[in-house]
């Protein structure tokens, strides 16, 4: 039987993840933050997915969880992740640290502490990146930023791990239907809320069009079993792809990405998130 390291499975990804390799026989291994969100996890369970609370940011706890793991482990899926979105000029030094604390650096170590087992087993490595790590839009530069760096991670682990047999892959989801956009509306007005008066001044157009734009993105959003499946084809595979797009519009928009003029996808993009191209006059 297959075992797995999953981070993230309270909800979304993570959480259709590990439900479906658990009921298809693996032994999966869960972080989540809250205790009560894995024993519902393992309540609906088709299988044995075993709970550990683990928050990645983290060091301590990262160290710690060596103890709860198995001997032997195939795989580890990287899928905890956080969205910190605005105007790149509204945030703090600490809210991009936090932004790459638990997107970039804590799927570094936490992949660092199993990559002797990994080793052993010959095992794989996933990252779920995103579309966001192939073209970056307004108002989520530093998630864009965090996502561009897990592809940068990914390329460059899969040729140093390449000698022990370890595959990389990364799984690139666009809009998904989790937590992230059902309630992005209610994000953005708290967002909003904590700028200061100047800043929602100055970027009222660019909130303005978000508000509108949200709806329309909503409806994009794609079922979140579409990435878990892509996460599962990415850990059986025989020769697993570095990467899997998932869906028809991640490939078309990673493939036009390399070959579209700046200014012409600075357009479209500005179009999509309602970003205006000059600032209206008052």
């Amino acid at each position: 039987m297959s075992s797995v390291l999953i981070s993230g499975v309270s909800r979304g990804i993570g959480r259709a993840t590990a439900l479906r390799l658990a009921a298809a026989g693996w032994t999966v291994y869960g972080t989540v933050r809250q205790e009560a969100d894995g024993e519902a996890l393992v309540a609906e369970a088709a299988g044995e997915i075993v709970p550990l609370q683990l928050d990645v940011a983290s060091d301590d706890q990262i160290a710690a969880l060596d103890d709860d793991l198995p001997e032997r482990l195939d795989a580890i899926v990287n899928n905890a992740g956080i969205v910190v979105s605005g105007p790149l000029e509204t945030l703090s030094a600490d809210d991009l640290r936090e932004q790459f604390e638990v997107n970039v650096v804590g799927a570094v170590a936490l992949t660092n502490l199993v990559l002797p087992r990994l080793r052993a087993s010959r095992g794989r490595i996933v990252f779920v990146s995103s579309l966001s790590g192939i073209v970056s839009t307004p108002m989520t530069g530093a998630y864009n930023a965090s996502k561009f760096a897990l592809e940068a991670i990914a390329d460059a682990w899969r040729l140093e791990l390449r000698p022990w047999g370890i595959a990389v892959s990364l799984v690139e989801p666009a809009m998904t239907d989790t937590d992230l956009w059902r309630k992005a509306p209610e994000t953005l007005e708290a967002e909003v809320a904590e700028m200061t008066p100047e800043h929602r001044s100055l970027y009222g157009e660019h909130l303005d069009g978000m508000r509108k734009a949200v709806p329309r993105i909503q409806k994009m959003a794609k079922p979140v079993d579409t990435v878990a499946a892509a996460i599962e084809r990415a850990l059986t595979a025989e020769r697993p792809r570095p990467r899997y797009p998932v869906g028809v519009d991640v490939r078309v928009q990673a493939a036009l990405s390399g070959v579209t003029p700046d200014r012409v996808k600075d357009a479209a993009f500005g179009r999509l998130t309602g970003t205006p191209a000059k600032k209206r006059q008052v």
